[in-house]
């Protein structure tokens, strides 16, 4: 199991996930507004979320549809 360190910047909206405080030798952009940072091994020490609120607003309403929708599915049969 993976722990970090949590880093946001609320003026920019950026939230900075740290796995390890290696130094970073590459990114990866995985996609709008999230890369990974990776070290010299291409092993991700890092991500980061640009329009952080918006990103983490829209994953919790996906998730939160996503059980609903399958508590109904079981409750109905």
């Amino acid at each position: 199991l993976l722990s970090w360190i949590e880093h946001y910047f609320e003026k920019e909206d950026i939230l900075h996930l740290v796995i390890t405080e290696e130094a970073g030798a590459n990114s990866l952009e995985l996609a709008p507004n999230i890369t990974a940072e990776l070290n010299d091994q291409n092993e991700p020490i890092g991500v980061e979320i640009l329009n952080a609120s918006s990103f983490l607003r829209d994953m919790v309403v996906e998730s939160v549809q996503a059980k609903i929708a399958q508590v109904l599915a079981v409750t109905t049969v």
